[in-house]
């Protein structure tokens, strides 16, 4: 339903929301024909006028790829958002903080993140996959939702970016670090979450669509298959979606995490008003 859609208008409306961490109602409620296709191309208007005032994106970030979000969120497959460099953070190995000025019904996602030396082949294979990466690295998310109480459909979580809000990275370890089994451990490692010292949730690789490298995959089918999409490339970074649920954040919180089965440091992420 492209025709009859006024996207600079809708782009305006969205850019300002998330400019302002304000909430508006859910596009798809008020906009007819507002699709998946409608949405990206919302999403790229937001995306140029960012471009515009001098945002740089560094790499895109992949959300959904853990199918037990689906049923609650109304999705049924994984979207994807730009990163910029206004919202990427390097996290030191110690007590980090953030901020939730301005964020909208914030929540915290533990992920895995790779730094790319180059574009990803079109494969599900784990060996020439892994050719494309230089680094890995844990990080948090901080998603958010600017439409009240996290209700929405599908396309409009495309239109706010994927619902992302920060993208915080921990210390960066080459690929080499991951030893000749990396495929398998990013398989089937675990990561506990935990809130305040109490653990909340132990996620696991294989939660997201079987493993990270999977995601990345699937991300670089669906740009290779999307005409007039920018493709991935080297030096781009790509998040690939949480590894337990997304939990909601309050300032005074404290939340770490602990990875077992892949040589990554755990997280400690403080949160203040």
């Amino acid at each position: 339903m492209l025709s009859a859609i006024d996207f600079a208008g809708v782009a305006r409306e969205m850019k300002d929301a998330q400019d302002r961490g304000a909430q508006l109602a859910p596009l798809t409620g008020r906009v007819p024909g507002f699709d998946l296709p409608s949405a990206y191309a919302v999403a790229q208007k937001v995306c140029d006028a960012r471009r515009s005032e001098g945002f740089a994106t560094v790499g895109r970030k992949i959300g959904f790829t853990n199918s037990s979000l689906w049923e609650p969120y109304g999705v049924h497959a994984p979207i994807w958002g730009y990163l910029y460099d206004r919202t990427v953070v390097h996290m030191s190995a110690g007590e980090n903080r953030c901020s939730l000025r301005n964020f909208a019904e914030p929540q915290i996602e533990p992920e895995i993140v790779f730094g790319l030396r180059a574009a990803p082949p079109e494969t599900s294979d784990p060996s020439l996959l892994l050719r494309s990466i230089e680094w890995i690295a844990h990080g948090f998310e901080i998603v958010q939702s600017h439409f009240p109480g996290w209700k929405f459909q599908a396309a409009d979580t495309v239109a706010d970016n994927g619902l992302h809000g920060m993208l915080l990275i921990g210390p960066p370890q080459p690929l080499a670090a991951l030893g000749e089994k990396a495929a398998a451990s990013l398989r089937s490692f675990s990561v506990e979450l935990s809130r305040n010292g109490a653990a909340v949730e132990v996620g696991k690789g294989a939660n997201v669509l079987g493993s990270p490298l999977a995601a990345l995959a699937h991300l670089a089918s669906v740009l290779a298959g999307s005409p007039g999409s920018e493709k991935l490339k080297a030096g781009d970074i790509v998040t690939t979606g949480t590894l337990t649920a997304a939990y909601r954040v309050a300032a005074g919180e404290l939340w770490r995490t602990d990875l077992r089965g892949i040589p990554l440091p755990g997280l400690a992420l403080r949160f203040t008003s």
